[in-house]
């Protein structure tokens, strides 16, 4: 039996080579409208950068699609993160409490605002936030509750909102990967207080980067909508009442954007279906935890994760490496934020779950566009590396 690593860090990334042709990739943009007619829409119109018709398009669509009333865009899910953060008048003195496993735009975009991120640990059974922990965390300091839909699927929204309530706190879903995700009836990104979106290269839907803030809230909509453009009043030009960013976004992104909208049910039910495919010929590999499914939730599985349980003969970083020279590409679980140098001393406290997911995790090749010869031919490596060993 292979020994587990002494680190939970993961070992350098391993070299992806080409196998007898093949070279998949863990995630890819896919087109399938009328992106390349918008963009050249744009560069006909000579409307190229944050203002023009596909900003507001845009915005209307992605928020309706969402369940939402109002969409706001940003140059990237990160920024559009941090703009939901700022604009709920977030600072410092502030804390918000974030799970510990999620990728560090999460905690980033509470530190932009000189605000702390609190942590909790995950639960295993869906890799999310353990909502049963944010009581235990909230202070006099608590200002929101930031869940994050990890890999796409959603959090418990019900608990956490009524936490939220009875303690007078915001809630700001971080739906990077969750385009399309529903909980009990409810589209993310219409069910906190705002909700941020990213839209780079190997999200669901793509503007190659760019970002959304999704919210019911009309005031805040305007206020963002504001604050992105350096807070340039209505009343005269060069006149701020506001701290700003540049956080636009331009008009070519947003017409990708539009175009990928117009497709998203496509591109969501192409993930689903891809899931399902590596479910069922992955199912036998006792070693291996699939993804979760929860009844009522709709996860839209924006990246295929697998854990490797802890009796496995194949250690996680072993698996990477042999698939690499097979010509299939991978990546780890987020590794937490507690974890992280940049963070070293920020946090006390124990966070078994979130450690457990960091040194067993991984995800597959989950791009819309592949195809079931590939998919295929991912699951029967990972079969041979498996039986090679018992």
């Amino acid at each position: 039996m292979n020994s587990k690593p002494k680190t939970l860090l993961p070992l350098p990334e391993p070299q992806l080579k080409t196998f007898k042709g093949m070279n998949i990739h863990v995630c890819e943009p896919t087109q399938l409208g009328n992106e390349k007619k918008y963009v050249k829409r744009c560069m006909d119109t000579n409307w190229i950068s944050s203002q023009g018709e596909y900003i507001r398009k845009f915005e209307s669509l992605f928020a309706r699609k969402m369940g939402a009333k109002f969409g706001v865009t940003a140059n990237n899910g990160t920024t559009a993160l941090h703009l939901a953060v700022a604009a709920l008048d977030i600072g410092p003195g502030d804390e918000v409490i974030i799970p510990t496993h999620t990728m560090i735009a999460s905690a980033n975009a509470v530190r932009y605002t000189g605000a702390k991120p609190v942590l909790v640990d995950s639960e295993l059974k869906t890799w999310n936030m353990d909502p049963d922990q944010i009581e235990s965390k909230i202070t006099k300091r608590t200002k929101a509750i930031m869940p994050v839909h990890t890999y796409g699927h959603p959090c418990d929204m019900d608990k956490i909102m009524s936490i939220a309530k009875k303690h007078g706190l915001y809630v700001i879903e971080d739906a990077a990967e969750a385009h399309g995700a529903v909980y009990k009836g409810r589209k993310i990104g219409s069910i906190g207080h705002a909700a941020s979106f990213s839209f780079y290269a190997n999200k669901i839907i793509t503007c190659g980067e760019g970002g959304m803030v999704t919210t019911n809230d009309k005031k805040l909509a305007e206020k963002m909508q504001v604050m992105k453009n350096h807070a340039f009043s209505h009343e005269r030009h060069f006149w701020h009442k506001l701290l700003g960013f540049n956080y636009r976004m331009t008009n070519i992104q947003a017409a990708i954007g539009l175009a990928q909208t117009e497709k998203l049910e496509k591109l969501s039910s192409a993930r689903i279906k891809n899931a399902m495919l590596y479910n069922s010929l992955l199912n036998e590999i006792d070693e291996i935890q699939l993804p979760p499914s929860t009844p009522g939730i709709k996860n839209v599985y924006w990246m295929y994760g697998i854990l490797l349980k802890d009796w496995s003969k194949v250690t996680r970083d072993t698996l990477r490496y042999e698939l690499a020279a097979k010509g299939i590409e991978t990546r780890t679980f987020f590794i937490p934020m507690h974890l992280q140098p940049v963070f070293k001393g920020w946090f006390k406290g124990k966070y078994p779950n979130a450690e457990y997911l960091c040194t067993n995790g991984l995800y597959l090749p989950s791009s819309s566009s592949l195809t079931e010869k590939e998919i295929r031919y991912v699951a029967g490596t990972i079969k041979d590396i498996f039986s090679r060993r018992r």
